[in-house]
This record gives C-alpha cells, structure tokens and sequence, in this order.
C-alpha cells in the first residue's frame, strides 16, 4: 500500500471483539498487532503494546458493547497509549458505537451521553472514527474529528437475495415507527413492500403492539431493525404478524445486543430465523438454532483500505 504513512499500517484490538478484528486484518492481509488488555486488582484497565506505532496509521477496532463501561474505557486507553507511542494517526474503528441511544434530552434533566462519549473519544486523541449504524445518524454531527458511516443494510439484503431468489410474496416490517426510514431503504433494495407496526410503549423496554399499517395477510415477513436489545419489541412484533395471517416471520439486525432474557424470547416468538451480523460478539450461549451471523470484516477491511490510501469511502456501496 502506497500513502502517507508510507504503507504502515497498524491494527490493534482491545477484548470487545478481538474476532472480527483478526477478520478484518486478514481481509487486508496484515496480522492484529501484538498487546496486552488485562486489568489490575482493582479492577483498572491495563494496556501495554508490544509493537512500535511511531508514525504508523493506527486501527483500533473495539466496539462498545457489553460491558459497556469497560469496553469503552479499553478504547479511551488505548489511544493515549498509541498518541503518547507517537502514533502518525489514530482511527477509532467501532462496529458498535454505545450510549448512541441518549441522543437528545427526551425529558428534562436527561443527559445527551452520545454526545459525552464522542467529546471523550476525540479528547483522548482519535482523529477519526469508523463505525456502522449509529442508532442516530445525527451522532456524526457531535464528532469534531472525520466519521465514515458504514451500512449493514447491504450484507442483510444480499443474504435474502440468496434466500428467497424470488420476493412475490415477501414483505419488509418496519417494527416501530422510528425505524421506518431504514426499513424502507432496505425494502427499496429487495424491491418489495413496507408494512408498518404502531406500538405504543407503557415504559422502558416494554413494548406493546397497536396497528399493522400495510398487508402481511399470507405473506412472508422481514422484520429490519438497526439492534435488538431486550427483544421485546421484535418479539412482539413477531408474534403480532403471524396472529394477523403472516406465514412465515423472518428478523434480521445490525448489532445483536440481546440482553437480559432475550435469547429466551426469541426462542419462544413466532421468528423462524433471526439474522445478525458480527459487529457485536456473540458468546457460544448465545448462538441458538435460531440465529444465523454474517461477517462484516470485508466491509470493515475495505473502508480501513480506503481511508489509508486516502480514497472515498462512499464506494464500498
């Protein structure tokens, strides 16, 4: 690779998800560079690298997933190490990027903790972010630093492309109204029908569906969503379609979050398959029959090249 860092290029991984991260730098033919994440006693995080960084143009891939807390200050430490290592630029790659669901004060005296969390990464010495997905694209905007927006969209559309071969009867389904745009994009992309669930939502994390806005009578069904969390609202949903003459429920995601029960809901909800990909790792426990996991390292891979060469991003898609 020719470009200003004169071809050296650096990947580290933090615990989050050092999988995807040996993915991605085998996609570019590199290796993940040699460090040591651990903790002391106490429970403070401990990182050393044991590859120099001076000038280099540094990757450090770490989604901020569960444990939220600790993931996130892995990825804060480790960039002081790679600035204070004389790093020639430091990418913070995050698959993941968590508190993006405090965006904005919904009521009064509510913390915008997306905000907090892009100020503390660009203080502690990012000069550029690469995430997919923010669950808010306005998140790019609290970044004072570069953000390349990825999309997991299209690897979802191409997996059913290759499932069904043919969608007349096939319908995308927007779970909730505040996902209405991205489920539209992916219905436009399969060239299929929207139908709309509106729900109405008592308290947190507990979902409660209303209306089906759209015909799913004797159709397949896809429910898009960028994460699930709880699953209740998937679930739910699931549950609401095949009661209201859906044939078979299929789900799909970005980031399998799916905490709490939510292994024990999807099991027990009308969802055939739920499809998700690999920005979040996903343990062993979790892994059931039900759900299937497609890599984003080739897309994670690309924009990593493109950016060092100095490239748009824009034409992975």
């Amino acid at each position: 690779m020719s470009s200003s860092y004169n071809g050296n290029i650096k990947i580290f991984s933090c615990n989050g998800n050092k999988e995807l991260a040996e993915k991605i730098a085998e996609e570019l033919g590199l290796h993940v560079c040699e460090s040591e994440v651990s903790k002391f006693s106490d429970g403070e995080i401990s990182i050393r690298l044991n590859e120099p960084v001076r000038e280099a143009d540094v990757y450090i891939i770490q989604p901020t997933s569960s444990p939220v807390n600790d993931n996130l200050m892995e990825l804060l430490i480790m960039i002081d190490a790679v600035k204070r290592a004389s790093a020639g630029r430091i990418n913070a790659v995050i698959p993941y990027y968590g508190y993006a669901r405090q965006d904005r004060k919904a009521r009064p005296r509510d913390p915008i903790s997306a905000k907090l969390v892009a100020d503390i990464i660009t203080s502690a010495g990012a000069d550029r972010v690469l995430s997919m997905d923010l669950h808010c694209a306005q998140i790019q905007g609290f970044f004072n630093i570069p953000v390349d927006h990825l999309y997991g969209m299209p690897t979802l559309a191409d997996y059913y492309f290759k499932m069904f071969g043919s969608f007349d009867d096939v319908v995308a389904v927007s779970p909730d109204l505040g996902s209405v745009t991205r489920t539209r994009t992916f219905a436009e992309r399969l060239e299929i029908p929207l139908a709309i669930i509106d729900k109405r939502r008592p308290k947190a994390n507990v979902s409660e569906v209303m209306n089906i806005i759209g015909n799913i009578d004797g159709k397949n069904v896809i429910l898009f969503d960028d994460m699930i969390d709880t699953a209740g609202t998937i679930t739910n949903a699931a549950n609401a379609l095949k009661e209201r003459g859906a044939l078979d429920v299929y789900a799909c995601c970005t980031h399998p979050i799916l905490s709490g029960n939510a292994i024990e809901k999807i099991q027990n909800s009308a969802i055939k398959e739920l499809l998700v990909l690999d920005t979040v790792k996903l343990p062993k426990d979790k892994m059931t029959d039900k759900i299937k996991q497609v890599s984003v390292a080739k897309i994670f891979a690309d924009a990593i090249y493109r950016i060092h060469e100095g490239l748009p991003v824009s034409k992975i898609y």
